[in-house]
Formats: structure tokens, sequence, C-alpha cells
């Protein structure tokens, strides 16, 4: 296995357009939970199942009920970066790093200090008004209680893609455009089975594929180096 981060570290010191794509395991090491593991959301026990609470027509039917579960379980205002956040930051600054592609919605990343992220499912940072479309920060939705209204007296509407609802076309456009461009493609922290966002890395032209993952994905036999740690210890010898 240190052979395997061997290779990525020169692979790293080669490359000056590395592309990372990130899942939800990424941010399990600042505390977040993921979704599909065992300890993860989707298997909490809740009135509802989480998957039909995170849709449009759960969010627009029974909104309070949506407000509940998503302050009790989504509010990553109280979680930092860890060290794989701050050292793709690192990559970044140091022009190796084109971009950042990840399907959470914690926005650790730019806190870490990362500039170019492709957010492909929201994040909580931002919330609009779905009456006069004004944009509020995080606080307007977790530190207040009921349903968080504009001073028009609108909703506010997480800016997250929900089930039912679709991916934003510019960032999916900046992100295929960055996968197209990139020299390195490093996926870390994702089971690749969510659809559409796992099907962009096809879109990825360049060099070597590197894939960090605690567990097996279907994408497995596709790359060509494949690390079975946790990102933490990897992003750490980097």
């Amino acid at each position: 296995m240190d052979g395997k981060i061997a290779q990525l570290k020169e692979l790293v010191q080669k490359s000056k357009r590395i592309v990372f794509f990130g899942g939800a395991g990424v941010s399990t090491e600042s505390g977040i939970p993921d979704f599909r593991s065992k300890d993860g959301l989707y298997n909490m026990k809740y009135d509802y199942p989480p998957e039909e609470i995170l849709s449009r027509t759960f969010f627009f039917s029974k909104t309070e009920e949506f407000y509940k579960f998503y302050r009790d379980k989504l509010n990553s205002l109280k979680y930092e970066p860890n060290i794989t956040h701050y050292k793709l930051a690192e990559l970044e600054k140091s022009g190796r790093l084109s971009a950042v592609i990840t399907q959470n919605i914690d926005g650790l990343h730019q806190k870490a200090g990362s500039k170019k992220v492709y957010e492909l499912h929201g994040s909580v940072l931002r919330n609009y008004c779905l009456k006069c479309k004004r944009f509020h920060d995080a606080h307007a939705v977790f530190d207040t209680e009921g349903l968080p209204r504009c001073e028009c007296g609108g909703l506010i509407k997480p800016d997250v893609v929900l089930y039912e609802e679709p991916l934003d076309d510019k960032v999916v456009r900046g992100a295929i455009k960055a996968l197209t461009d990139g020299d390195l493609l490093i996926i870390g922290g994702t089971s690749l089975s969510v659809y559409p966002a796992s099907s962009y890395i096809s879109y990825f032209r360049g060099g070597k594929i590197v894939l960090i993952n605690k567990s097996v994905t279907p994408f497995d036999s596709y790359a060509d180096i494949v690390i079975n740690k946790g990102l933490g210890e990897v992003f750490s010898q980097l």
C-alpha cells in the first residue's frame, strides 16, 4: 500500500491540472455522517425515510418536517475541514490542482481555502427566497426556528439539489470542462453510485486515474491505482 501512495505522490508532483472528484467520504473525517454506510443517514430511523424527506415533493408538502430534519442533520456550520480539505487547497494554491468536483453540500472545501469548487448538489451555505429570489446565508436557516422567512415574507429554500430536481447546468458544464482538460484524476470518498454525478468521470481524457476509497466501487477496474484506505491517511502523506 505504501508503494501505491508513493506512486500517487510521484503523479501529483508531475501533474499540472489535477482534478479531484469527491463524495461523502471526504467529510466523514470531519465528523459529518455519510448517507449509505451502516451508520449513515439513510440507515437511521425517522418518521419518514431520509430519501423522501430530501425530495422536492416533501419540501413543499411537509415543509416544517423537512426543516426539522435539515437543521438536525445537515448543519455543517459546526464542523471544520480535515486534512484532505486542506491538502487539496494547498495543491490548488501550488498550481497543480485545477478543480475540485464535489457531491457534498457542506462547504468545507471553501472553508479550507479551495477556490475552484464545482458543487454538483449545491450548498447549505446558499439559500434563496422563493418569492423575491434574494440570497441568504446559512444562518438564515440554521439559526432560526420554524419556517425560515425572508424580509419580504417569502419562504427561504436551501440552494441544494433535492431528489426530483435537476443539477445546475452551469456547474455541470464547468465540472465536465475541468475533467476534459485534466491530466490526473483523483477520485476519493465516494461509492460512485449516485447518478448522474458519477457518470461525469467518463469525460476525463487525461493520464492516470487514482481511486481512493475504503470499500470497492464499480469503477475500480478502470482506475490505474486503487487505494483502499481512508482519505486522511493517504492525503496526510502527500
